[in-house]
């Protein structure tokens, strides 16, 4: 199969819609990371999914929709804080599960009664939800496990022969996948964090819980509710160690600890004093998430074997970019207040 990359012409958008009508996959753009869509309704195009990407089958998919009529035929119940969220926030970066219906079949959701939705904001990917009057399951359109794509060009590395089209819409705006929350009648309980943070939950909810696998590995045998959750994900090659502590610990901890192939993932102008090649990933919690897998993505390309984090805040966005990185770096984290050199 030879993928091709077509702009989102009226021609690019009805070609697209025409083969996820016809049970295959297309590489569509989100304001999160790009997604690899398929008919929410098709079983068959949904196990395409998870051979495409080497998925484990116990991972959920989020389906995508462009209004919300769409939604009422998806769940059997849509909770009141539900509603004021999708007032608040969609089209936008925010997942909701809610109760599913009938026609969502099991294989969109990993065997649960449960189903992720989204509204994205992105003008192509409504207008080819739109186009193929159909809701699109789509997880990130990468391998598993390597960090996820938010270029057109990042698909194609991973998704070249595997898939017949990429729908190219630039570069990504947010750059990690959306917040999702289990909606509860009292309550959100937060699965996945994301542009839409906690803090932005609260105005719709007094009571945003934080489910301990956004910041810990799930215990064994535990069920995933939602995507990225469960798994080492949005790993390079290298191997990757967060470090946590102030700039002067991580300069002082890289320098004694580098050899040929090491790089130091660095903050905005954080470079000056490192022994070893750095890269840099923004200087703000905003710019951290829009670069960050493409940072992750470079350092396959450059061979490195090593990388030693700087480690993000854990609050607001920032929240979201060390849920990724934690992951990316399978958990390694070193205090450096109690590294002792």
């Amino acid at each position: 199969m030879q993928t091709k990359i077509v702009q989102p012409t009226k021609e690019g958008i009805q070609q697209a819609a025409q083969l996820l009508k016809q049970g295959e996959l297309v590489g569509m753009p989100t304001e999160t990371v790009y997604g690899l869509a398929a008919s929410a309704y098709d079983p068959a195009a949904i196990k395409k999914i998870f051979q495409a990407k080497g998925r484990p089958q116990d991972n959920p998919l989020i389906v995508h929709i462009s209004n919300l009529e769409m939604l009422q035929p998806l769940v059997t119940a849509v909770p009141e804080p539900a509603k004021k969220l999708a007032e608040q926030f969609w089209p936008g970066p925010l997942t909701m599960i809610f109760p599913k219906s009938e026609k969502v079949p099991m294989e969109v959701t990993a065997g649960m009664e449960t189903v992720a939705i989204r509204f994205p904001s992105h003008p192509v990917a409504q207008a080819i939800i739109r186009e193929s009057s159909l809701p699109l399951a789509a997880p990130s359109a990468n391998l598993s496990g390597k960090p996820s794509p938010t270029t057109a060009q990042h698909v194609w590395e991973d998704m070249d022969g595997k898939i017949p089209l990429i729908v190219d819409g630039g570069e990504c705006q947010v750059g990690v996948e959306s917040t999702v929350v289990l909606v509860k009648e009292d309550c959100l309980h937060l699965l996945r964090p994301g542009a839409v943070t906690p803090e932005m939950l609260k105005t719709c909810c007094d009571q945003v819980e934080i489910d301990p696998a956004v910041l810990h590995q799930l215990k064994e045998g535990a069920q995933a509710a939602s995507p990225g959750m469960k798994y080492k994900h949005y790993s390079p090659k290298a191997d990757v160690t967060i470090l946590s502590g102030n700039l002067a610990q991580f300069k002082e901890y890289v320098n004694s600890h580098w050899d040929s192939a090491t790089y130091a993932l660095v903050f905005d102008g954080e470079q000056q004093g490192i022994a070893c090649p750095c890269l840099t990933y923004g200087a703000d919690a905003a710019e951290q998430a829009k670069e960050l897998f493409a940072v992750l993505r470079r350092l396959d390309g450059l061979g490195a074997k090593k990388v030693y984090a700087r480690c993000p805040e854990k609050q607001g966005m920032g929240l979201a970019v060390y849920n990724r990185l934690i992951r990316a770096a399978g958990f390694q984290v070193i205090p450096l207040e109690d590294a002792r050199m």
